[in-house]
């Protein structure tokens, strides 16, 4: 640390005053030291994956959710993942997976990462499932999945042809929302039930694998405003997006939300 100030110090133009100099100096150590941290495994408390199979517009739409709600996040992409221990990644305390090909994302994590994803929910990393990282937390022998739903396999919400609308989710001791839905899971099988389809199939569910807490959502809360063109939608995009805080919260928190 003290040669990294000294070092900085010769980058301060020669003809400011001493005092200005130790100032600057400060200051800007500060900011590297702050970045550094920032930036550290595990000192952020939620990881969110942004690799090969997520959707570039839900990962920025579940950005913008964690922003909004004044939560600290990191990122990793399927390399930096792949890269990663148990340890670290039980350095945090929530991953997050969001929407998009959870075929391709388990094709992109190789088996050690998904071993060490599921042993790290087990000792207590909480899990957040979004739609493809719902799919992803069952179990399957046709793709790398996490298998944190006590074998369970999910299947997708059959919602008549349609391959995205406004599904009318109905939430356990709460009111009737119209969600955003594209192509999403339903998770007949596992864990207590929070919100379900039209059809009575679980939409939201959430429980305990090992010593981590999970909740999984087949629908996108998180979804802004421009995802509804040509969708009619009862409730608006900001009560559905304050749900999606909530969730996000829950699963971090451990909050046990309302149930059948």
């Amino acid at each position: 640390m003290v040669s990294i100030f000294f070092r900085l110090q010769l980058l301060i133009p020669l003809r400011m005053g001493f005092r200005q100099t130790l100032i600057s100096a400060s200051l800007l150590l500060a900011v590297i030291v702050f970045t550094a941290c920032r930036n550290s495994a595990g000192t952020a408390p939620i990881l969110l994956f942004n690799g090969t199979g997520t959707s570039p517009n839900d990962v920025a739409a579940v950005e913008t959710i964690m922003e909004s709600n004044h939560l600290n996040y990191s990122t990793a992409n399927s390399e930096q993942l792949n890269a990663m221990s148990e340890p670290q990644i039980r350095a945090y305390q929530m991953l997050i997976i969001p929407g998009g090909n959870f075929i391709d994302m388990g094709k992109s994590l190789t088996s050690a990462t998904t071993t060490n994803i599921h042993n790290a929910v087990q000792n207590g990393l909480n899990y957040f499932g979004i739609c493809a990282g719902g799919f992803l937390a069952g179990k399957s022998a046709y793709y790398n999945s996490l298998n944190l739903a006590s074998g369970a396999t999910f299947g997708f919400y059959q919602n008549q042809g349609a391959r995205k609308a406004a599904v009318e989710i109905n939430c356990a001791g709460g009111p009737t929302l119209d969600q955003y839905w594209e192509d999403g899971p339903q998770f007949t099988g596992w864990g207590a039930v929070v919100g379900k389809y039209p059809d009575g199939t679980p939409a939201i569910v959430e429980g305990t694998s090992g010593n981590g807490w999970v909740i999984l959502i087949g629908i996108h809360p998180e979804a802004p405003e421009n995802w509804r063109r040509g969708i009619t939608f009862n409730t608006p995009a900001s009560t559905d997006n304050a749900y999606a805080g909530m969730l996000i919260e829950a699963a971090l928190n451990r909050t046990s939300l309302s149930h059948y």
